[in-house]
């Protein structure tokens, strides 16, 4: 399961997060091999911190040149999606304790990805529906520097909104069955 999991991450980030522009800023370090995906074998929640601290570390000693983000994937615990928005509160705290606030953010994608106040299944929440439990961790510095190079950043989240309605829930699932094949 875990290099099946690794696998449908990395077609859902070319055929979803790059192929539907969901992350205009995703290509680059994708296509120049700077995004690192990380697997997590943890069991349980202390055991995915311990392998998030581990991740943070990392990413904070080399440089954007060798990786400019990391999704830690972790297919094995927070499968439900209240216990792992309930974990994000414990990764702001592990960032905030390595003294990386400011430097490293953590986003979050979960394959039952619930926006607050959105019914389950309103296909908007697809914008963080990721294969697997996943944790991105992103430098600041990099999200500044896409930020100022974008005029309307928060077109994206508009421009996203009306993709996957576009997209429909049916086109979804058929974008869903089209990663798990080519995983």
């Amino acid at each position: 399961m875990t290099d099946r999991a690794l696998a449908e991450t990395r077609a859902w980030v070319e055929l979803a997060v790059i192929g539907l522009n969901l992350c205009p800023f995703a290509r680059a370090p994708q296509t120049k091999g700077q995004l690192r995906y990380a697997l997590s074998e943890a069991g349980d929640p202390e055991a995915l911190l311990q392998d998030l601290v581990a991740e943070l570390k990392l990413l904070a000693a080399t440089s954007a040149e060798e990786t400019e983000t990391t999704l830690l994937v972790h297919p094995h615990v927070l499968g439900d999606f209240a216990d792992y928005n309930d974990f994000l509160d414990v990764a702001e705290a592990a960032v905030a304790e390595l003294g990386l606030e400011g430097m490293i953010q953590v986003a979050s994608f979960h394959p039952r990805y619930r926006f607050a106040g959105s019914d389950e299944d309103d296909v908007t929440n697809a914008t963080n529906r990721s294969p697997w439990p996943t944790l991105h961790l992103l430098r600041e510095e990099s999200v500044e520097r896409a930020v100022a190079a974008f005029p309307r950043a928060e077109a994206i989240y508009e421009a996203n909104l009306e993709t996957l309605r576009r997209l429909g829930a049916s086109g979804w699932d058929d974008l869903q069955r089209r990663i798990r094949a080519e995983a």
